[in-house]
């Protein structure tokens, strides 16, 4: 059990606090944003917003951790930058993972924000600041990497590797023993056939490279 604080105060922090509140046991003492984005009344959910600029005096590391569950915006390197920002200063990162998740033996890193009705097989691998979305499939032995995002009803067959700041898009499918080179976007409803190329887009049923990169794509 934790006190915690989640960054952000839109709609991915409003669902964190739900889950937390409501699927574990951790509290959530305070919302946290730059402070440039402090809304007027200073509060959000019926909890106090605190300035990153002020939180390390008013929150310390010694006695609350951070969940920052954020967008893929920029292919996740927002959310990265935040990530490495918090542990630079001291502090720890919980995970959330549903009690309605179907999870066995894999390793599973640091404040990943993991839903409900995903099966994530044995002997699997999830990396740090990772959203895997409602409804998924990680197949056995797979490997997941840091900074990445899966939307919702994806298929990364078994033995596959997932490159860091991934982005899946919904209903897409992954052959088995493939490897997503890091920055891949998967377009919704694509099915990847092939390995890919870093920091390319992929799109089409077979997915097929687009030619512009991913820092480019609209997610």
């Amino acid at each position: 059990m934790a006190e915690v604080i989640i960054f952000g105060i839109k709609d991915f922090a409003q669902l964190a606090n739900y889950y937390l509140e409501n699927d574990t046991n951790h509290t959530v003492a305070a919302f946290c944003v730059s402070g440039e984005y402090m809304p007027s009344n200073r509060e959000f959910e019926g909890k106090p917003v605190i300035s990153f600029e002020n939180i390390y005096t008013t929150h310390p590391p010694e006695h609350y951790k951070f969940f920052a569950p954020m967008s893929s915006k920029e292919v996740n390197k927002v959310r990265e930058s935040i990530y490495n920002s918090v542990k630079d200063m001291g502090y720890e990162f919980i995970s959330y993972i549903s009690t309605r998740a179907t999870i066995f033996n894999g390793e599973i890193g640091e404040n990943c924000f993991i839903l409900e009705n995903n099966v994530i097989q044995p002997f699997t691998k999830i990396g740090n600041n990772v959203m895997i979305w409602s409804g998924n499939h990680i197949g056995h032995h797979s490997e997941v990497g840091n900074n990445v995002f899966v939307t919702s009803h994806v298929v990364i067959s078994g033995n596959c590797r997932v490159g860091d700041n991934c982005f899946l898009g919904v209903n897409s499918s992954i052959r088995d023993g493939l490897t997503l080179g890091e920055g891949t976007v998967i377009g919704m409803g694509s099915v990847v056939l092939n390995d890919t190329d870093e920091w390319s887009i992929y799109h089409g049923n077979p997915a097929e490279k687009i030619g512009k990169p991913s820092m480019e794509a609209k997610i």
